[in-house]
Parts: C-alpha cells; sequence; structure tokens
C-alpha cells in the first residue's frame, strides 16, 4: 500500500511529461485523421485487439479467445509485433521458433494452436502481405496489440480496458498508463471491460456503460478472468489448487493482480518473485528462483507460473526438470450470458467482409 501511495504522489510530478506526451499523440491521431499520414486498408478481414493503455488488459488471451471461435470455419491467422524479441522484420513461427525469435507472446499463441499460422512484424503494412503469400489461403488475421499502429485500417477495432483502471479514469504516460487519446475509443467498434469482478451487478454494468458513453454503433461487453486448472511445466499433468501446498508465484506480466487474487483464496500463503513485463530469464534468474523456493520450510510446495512466462521458461527446460513448476492457463469469461452475441458479431463481420468482396 506504502508502494502504490508513494508511486501515485511521483506520477504528480511527471504530468509536464505527460502533457508532452499528450501532445505528441494527439498531433499523429490529428495527421492521420486528416488523412496526411495515410492507412492502408486490405482485401480480407483484419480484426484488431488492442487498447489504450500499456499492458495488463488482457490482449493475449482475447487473441486466444478469438482464436478458439473462429478456427473451425475459418483459415485464420496472427499478425503480431514480437515485442522484445530478438530478431528484426517479418517471421513466420516455425517448429524451430523460440520466444527469443518471435516473442513470448506469438510463441504461446504457436504452442497452444499448432496449425496456426503465427507470423510477427514490426511493421504490419509490410508484414501482412508477406503472411499472405506465405499462406494464401488465409480468410482472416488476427492483428494483436495493433489500434495504435493506424498505418494498416482494420476492420473490426477491438479494444479492452481494465475494470480497475478503466480508460475514462486514467491519465497519459508517464503520469498514467494511457499511450493513446481517451477519444480513440471512437475509432472502436467493441469495447471490452475486462477482469471484472464476477459477481458485477447490472446497475454497475450501467453505471460503467454510461461513463464510457459508447458512440452509435459501439457496442460494449465485460469479461471476467477465468482461470484453468494448472499442468505441470514438463510433463502436463494437471494440478488442482487445493491450499495445501504453499506456492512460489513467479511472474513477468504486467499486471498479475488477478492471478495474485486467485492465490489468496486458494491459499493461506504464498511467496512472489515479480520481474519486468515480457522478462527474458536468465541463468542468475534460476538461481534466484531456487533459493527461493528451498527457502520455503513447508514440506509441500510448488511454482506457479503463466502460460506466457513459461514460453520464456522452455530454453530452461533441462535447469528446471526437477522442480514441481505448474503453469496456469487464463481465459476470458463473458458476463451477463453474452458471449454468445460477442461471437456472432466477429463470425458476422467476416461473413459479411467475404461477401462484399
Amino acid at each position: 500500500m506504502f508502494s502504490n501511495i508513494f508511486l501515485k504522489s511521483f506520477r504528480v510530478f511527471l504530468l509536464p511529461f505527460a502533457l508532452l506526451y499528450w501532445l505528441g499523440i494527439a498531433v499523429r491521431n490529428w495527421l492521420f485523421d486528416k488523412n496526411i499520414f495515410k492507412s492502408s486498408s486490405f482485401g480480407l478481414p483484419l480484426i484488431c485487439v488492442g487498447n489504450l493503455s500499456v499492458g495488463g488488459t488482457g490482449k493475449s488471451p482475447m487473441v486466444e479467445y478469438l482464436v478458439r471461435i473462429l478456427k473451425d470455419n475459418f483459415a485464420i491467422a496472427t499478425l503480431s509485433r514480437g515485442y522484445k524479441r530478438r530478431t528484426k522484420g517479418y517471421a513466420l513461427a516455425n517448429e524451430t521458433s523460440t520466444a527469443l525469435d518471435i516473442g513470448d507472446e506469438p510463441m504461446q499463441f504457436h504452442l497452444k494452436f499448432p496449425g496456426l499460422p503465427v507470423a510477427v512484424g514490426e511493421e504490419r503494412m509490410v508484414a501482412i502481405p508477406q503472411l499472405l503469400h506465405d499462406k494464401p489461403g488465409i480468410q482472416a488475421i488476427i492483428l494483436d496489440d495493433a489500434f495504435q499502429h493506424r498505418s494498416v485500417k482494420a476492420g473490426l477495432n477491438i479494444i479492452l480496458t481494465e475494470y480497475s483502471n478503466l480508460f475514462t479514469r486514467d491519465f497519459y504516460l508517464p503520469a498514467g498508463d494511457l499511450r493513446d487519446l481517451k477519444s480513440s475509443y471512437k475509432r472502436a467498434h467493441i469495447i471490452i471491460v475486462t477482469k471484472c469482478d464476477p459477481v458485477i451487478s447490472e446497475n454497475e454494468k450501467q453505471k460503467i456503460i454510461k461513463e464510457i458513453n459508447p458512440k452509435p454503433g459501439q457496442s460494449v461487453f465485460f469479461t471476467a478472468i477465468l482461470y484453468g486448472e494448472a499442468y505441470h511445466f514438463i510433463t502436463k499433468q494437471n494440478y488442482r489448487l487445493d491450499g495445501k501446498a504453499e506456492v512460489l508465484l513467479i511472474s513477468g506480466i504486467a499486471n498479475p493482480r488477478s492471478l495474485k487474487n486467485l492465490l489468496e483464496e486458494y491459499t493461506e500463503t504464498y511467496n512472489f518473485i515479480q520481474y519486468p513485463d515480457h522478462h527474458i530469464f536468465t541463468i542468475d534468474d534460476l538461481k534466484e528462483i531456487r533459493k527461493k523456493f528451498r527457502q520455503i520450510e513447508s514440506p509441500e510446495k510448488i511454482i506457479i507460473t503463466t502460460e506466457k512466462d513459461a514460453v520464456r521458461l522452455i530454453k530452461f527446460n533441462t535447469d528446471l526438470a526437477d522442480l514441481p513448476l505448474y503453469v496456469i492457463p487464463v481465459r476470458h469469461h463473458f458476463l451477463f450470458g453474452e458471449a454468445e452475441k460477442f461471437n456472432e458479431l466477429v463470425i458476422d463481420f467476416i461473413n459479411h467482409f467475404r461477401k462484399t468482396e
């Protein structure tokens, strides 16, 4: 609590820089709005998943959700920037790819959906034609974290905003977490309030919708985080959290709050090692993890990490083989019985696009 108060107090001194940042993104957006900077369209459905803030809203689980509802009926692919990878330019994931080659989130998609074309490229306008050349049968592309990259115009824009930090209440970097104008929400077709309290009331839902003030044609949905059963990092054997084992949580994601809430619900105490978002694990990190794990005195103890962190730990398979390391998957759960409505909007977009080609 003290650290949060200190952080908020410190951010007050960053307001002048935030105003300069706001000015920069305001000018950039104006140039796109006035068509001085050009946006390119492509002859196939492009679905963009993004947000107005930095990290932590659940973009990767939303991309996975879209893959699940579309993959059996359409030939789809994903295209990401490949943040913090050690390569440059366009790349298509293959059997030898690692998180260092394509980034942790694309690697996660590649491992979870065998056969799904997973591509990365900083310049989407360049990467899309290359992807279509490599995979000419693709019928739709999911653009991961591309809402701010206006050089490509997506036909369906989905933006996510976190329930505990709505974009309407946030401020611009570095004083806040916003990396785009609040008014940019008007370019979205679908707005999803993520990481909600699963028992959020209809009254609160309507209050948030009123605060967001959706424009005609925009749809607002609400999701909660749904954790699946943990599985062993190597053997994939399932493990049920029952409160008997003391947990060491390893996390290198932007916002581990919901995972910490889960552990608080299922365990009396847990230990936590937090790394920066998209952290590339090193041998020294493994030593730190082992040291912290040895210090836990409980006779029954395990290590828990996220799927995103797990793909960055794969390179240490041999070193981690003797540790009870478990991975916990996460999904979006649509509230108020609106999953089917959301699914239909996405599927209808693709079908309508194909009919009008």
